[in-house]
């Protein structure tokens, strides 16, 4: 009789620890991925005990927990994660946590007559105002010396800028550069009113030569000015013209 209580009392604790055991709390260790970058700043909040971590630079956190417990992981911009700790969680060295974007639905795009408000129209800005290139930007803030600025020396009001840019060469070169941004716009602009099929064919330009055509023809001050007034009529004719003077050019020098 003895005999047996010993061994219920030893049953007894054996159960006792084990289950003290399976619910002891851990320090569990884990990583947090979106795709396969680490999150920082995730929030990892235990439901049962409400103990909270957040995630470092690295996706790394720590946090205790027992087994059946609750781990919550949320960010801005990431889908809420649920995660309940099972036993093969206490037992590894490391938890993985992958968590994912959020889709964000677009509101449907609805096209109307409100497209022609302008900062013109809304009277942010006059009408009729220049827009600048980049380049014009850079002469205009240079400046443009002229002889007649050498007058505010008496008044002791000369902007110096416009003078020292002058000597050192830096205005002339940012007006070659306006020029070859205006050349470039011209060309691009020339490549998208004509076609490859209307050099060949109409106009009887050489593949070859299409493009430096179309570099000849923007040279020419009255043809840029006529193809940017949007008179396509005009644009042809001159075009037509200047694609005669630029064969016979070719022509001569392949004698």
């Amino acid at each position: 009789m003895k005999t047996s209580k010993t061994i219920s009392a030893v049953f007894f604790l054996f159960f006792a620890q084990n289950n003290f055991g399976q619910t002891e709390a851990k320090r569990l260790y884990g990583r947090v991925m979106e795709m396969s970058n680490p999150v920082e700043g995730v929030n990892i909040v235990n439901s049962i005990t409400e103990i909270a971590v957040i995630s470092d630079a690295e996706g790394n956190f720590a946090i205790d927990v027992k087994e059946g417990e609750v781990l919550l992981f949320s960010s801005v911009g990431l889908n809420p994660v649920k995660r309940i700790i099972t036993s093969d969680d206490m037992h590894s060295e490391s938890l993985m946590i992958k968590m994912n974007a959020e889709e964000v639905a677009l509101k449907e795009v609805i096209v109307n007559d409100n497209t022609a408000i302008t900062a013109e129209n809304l009277g942010i800005i006059p009408r009729g105002q220049k827009k600048y290139t980049q380049a014009e930007r850079q002469l205009a803030t240079a400046g443009d010396f002229k002889p007649v600025m050498l007058l505010g020396l008496l008044g002791g009001s000369m902007q110096l800028d416009p003078l020292i840019n002058k000597i050192n060469g830096r205005t002339k070169r940012l007006k070659a550069n306006v020029e070859i941004e205006k050349k470039e716009k011209n060309f691009e602009r020339l490549g998208y009113l004509f076609d490859e099929v209307y050099f060949v064919e109409r106009l009887s330009i050489p593949k070859e030569n299409i493009n430096e055509f179309k570099f000849y023809a923007v040279e020419n001050e009255s043809f840029c000015a006529t193809m940017n007034s949007k008179n396509k009529t005009s644009t042809e004719f001159l075009l037509g013209e200047l694609a005669v003077k630029y064969k016979e050019i070719i022509a001569g020098e392949n004698k």
